[in-house]
């Protein structure tokens, strides 16, 4: 299957990435939930947005315990989304518009109706079959306390109880997300070589590349410590690299430039950067840049940390304000605290959508103007924010549920929320007319004013920002390649140039400032004062 000819071999290293929920993207058979059919018919917006790639959440056939991160089988479409010849002719349909498309992959865990996992419970305790996850005795005189005191990623503990054909309780299980995730033995060969043919199969048909979901987690250490300490998943032992090693040998033998994208959430940057020594991983998910502050000393130091960082392995940098997991950026930006941390949140505070919005805009012109790859998470273009009023009998999160419903973490429905596409009521274009269920998360009536049709015309549309953007960044030669150098700036102001003719300025402070560097106005994410100032909460793009 041919990939877009457009692009070099290395075009991760700058590539604009869009994020695609497909639960939540667009529904073409009406029952509510979103399908390949449906990011088909729209696959000529993404292109008119310009972006360089897709990136698909879980698309396998699953129970859906995990919303699809519960792989039962990673050959298949699960037929809530379609199949897999649709799957491919997405995939011929996108490189045919220069689009590539990149896929989940799911290591760490699989589905408890994962044929392996369903053998594995099966065959009983010591067979060849339970090798290939984590299957333990219980502690205690009659094995009933869990082999560890781990607690689950999603709350609970990390282990779950088996019960024997005769009735009787046995084994436990490794699960360090829900009960329905089994936890892969990564040290098992056959699990080793399971998922390189998984590569395979989907390099044979098209992909481009593989966004690893938990790629720190895979290697446990075998003695399985009793003890719940803070890293206790992920012992970074040589193993897991030579996994990735291995991977990335698959991918270079293909051609086109295939990609593999970690997910790796670890604090130390020296242990990250093991992660993208050559023939490794290609690029790394930057979470202390989504995470951090509206604050300009906070993200300069994020920002220069992170290319200290890329740099020191000659690895492009990445760049994210939202994605799946977090509360959107709109709303955060609008709390009175604009951190985040995903077992954290802060729902339930007071939101300033206007300001978020505003500064939103301001950090798309940041974000883009850096150097490196840039992730874009559907809706995003369009200013939507986390929908936190969701009724608790309509929450679907297995997070919201094993946390105890607790009401100021209520998981990552609201960032889940389906699209907006037209019209003045739900579904708005995202369901059919015809459509014979709402969809799966209410929208919120106010949406109406966010549809991409009430914004594709509006020059100060927050979709019009986006698109300009984009376009601009893909046309600009100093935004594809250049190191960043920074400039003088008042307090709270982050200004730098790329090149010798782009500079990019950023007023974080509460006040207008006088613009710091002189040049024309290429994009400005707000106007700017009678005098030319910079208002607060608003960036520049300008040619110097």
């Amino acid at each position: 299957m041919p990939v877009p000819g457009a692009q070099a071999l290395d075009w991760w290293r700058h590539a604009a990435i869009y994020q695609i929920y497909p639960r939540s993207f667009a529904d073409a058979d009406g029952n509510g939930v979103g399908d390949l059919a449906g990011v088909l018919a729209r696959l000529p917006y993404l292109a008119e947005l310009g972006i360089d790639a897709i990136w698909f959440n879980p698309w396998y056939a699953s129970p859906q315990a995990d919303a699809g991160y519960d792989v039962a089988d990673y050959r298949q479409i699960d037929p809530l989304f379609g199949t897999l010849a649709e799957a491919e002719e997405l995939i011929r349909q996108a490189h045919a518009l220069g689009i590539r498309v990149v896929v989940d992959v799911v290591p760490n865990h699989t589905s408890d109706q994962n044929p392996w996992f369903r053998a594995a419970l099966a065959a009983g305790p010591g067979s060849p079959e339970r090798e290939r996850f984590w299957f333990r005795p219980g502690r205690g005189a009659d094995g009933e306390l869990p082999p560890t005191n781990w607690q689950g990623f999603f709350g609970g503990p990390a282990w779950s109880r088996t019960t024997d054909p005769d009735g009787t309780p046995g084994e436990w299980y490794l699960h360090l997300f829900a009960p329905e995730q089994p936890d892969f033995n990564w040290d098992h060969p056959e699990v080793r070589d399971e998922f390189e043919r998984v590569l395979r199969f989907w390099f044979d048909r098209g992909a481009d590349g593989f966004r690893v979901d938990s790629a720190a987690l895979l290697i446990k250490d075998p003695a399985l410590p009793v003890d719940d300490p803070e890293e206790r998943a992920y012992t970074d032992r040589e193993e897991v690299h030579q996994v990735y090693r291995s991977w990335r040998r698959v991918a270079d033998s293909y051609s086109g430039g295939r990609v593999l994208i970690g997910e790796v959430w670890l604090p130390d940057a020296e242990r990250l950067a093991r992660y993208l020594r050559p023939g490794e991983l290609h690029t790394i998910f930057n979470f202390p840049y989504l995470e951090c502050a509206w604050d300009a000393k906070a993200l300069r130091a994020v920002i220069d940390d992170t290319l200290r960082l890329h740099r020191a392995v000659h690895a492009p940098a990445t760049w994210v304000l939202s994605n799946h997991d977090v509360d959107r950026v709109v709303t955060r930006y609008g709390r009175e605290d604009t951190s985040f941390a995903i077992y954290a949140r802060h729902h339930g505070r007071p939101v300033d959508l206007a300001l978020g919005a505003r500064r939103a805009r301001a950090a798309a012109l940041l974000t883009q103007a850096l150097p490196g790859s840039v992730y874009l998470y559907q809706g995003e273009e369009l200013g939507l924010w986390e929908v936190e009023e969701i009724p608790d009998e309509l929450r679907q999160d297995p997070m919201w549920e094993r946390k105890g419903r607790n009401p100021a973490d209520p998981g990552r429905d609201g960032c889940r929320v389906p699209l907006p596409w037209s019209g003045a009521a739900a579904p708005f274009g995202f369901s059919p007319a015809d459509a014979t269920a709402e969809p799966w998360l209410p929208q919120p009536a106010q949406w109406h004013a966010h549809t991409v049709a009430a914004q594709q015309d509006d020059p100060d549309s927050m979709l019009a920002l986006y698109r300009s953007a984009l376009h601009a960044r893909r046309d600009l030669a100093e935004l594809r390649g250049g190191e960043l150098s920074w400039l003088e700036a008042p307090a709270g102001v982050l200004a730098f140039r790329r090149g010798e003719s782009f500079a990019c300025v950023v007023n974080l402070s509460d006040r207008a400032v006088e613009l710091p560097v002189p040049g024309t106005v290429l994009l400005a994410s707000g106007p700017l004062g009678a005098a030319g100032e910079v208002p607060p909460d608003t960036a520049l793009w300008l040619q110097v």
